[in-house]
């Protein structure tokens, strides 16, 4: 059976990335254990270059369509190949405050 991850990271493949993370952090989310709903990606490609961050992010959430309805979030990282020359990681993702702020 296919991971919703693998089926992921497989059409982020026509985006030819040079360097690609995509990792499952539903564990940080008060989700059921195993699940597979938020995801954290790191991508570079030289597809991005010259593109603002809106304009990356439509061509990954264009790239992986109908997959997105499978999934609650993405947390994108969009990077040319130069900016990642620069900075060579993403930032942290910030914990889950388990639901709405507004409960709090």
């Amino acid at each position: 059976m296919r991971t919703t991850q693998s089926a992921l990271e497989q059409a982020l493949q026509s985006l030819a990335p040079i360097h690609l993370e995509l990792l499952n952090e539903s564990h940080m989310h008060a989700v059921p254990p195993g699940s597979e709903s938020h995801f954290k990606l790191v991508i570079v490609s030289q597809e991005f270059e010259g593109l603002n961050a809106v304009k990356r992010h439509q061509a990954v959430y264009r790239t992986l369509g109908d997959l997105m309805q499978q999934i609650h979030a993405l947390a994108l990282h969009t990077y040319s190949p130069t900016e990642w020359a620069a900075t060579g990681q993403a930032p942290n993702s910030p914990q889950c405050m388990g639901g709405s702020k507004a409960d709090h």
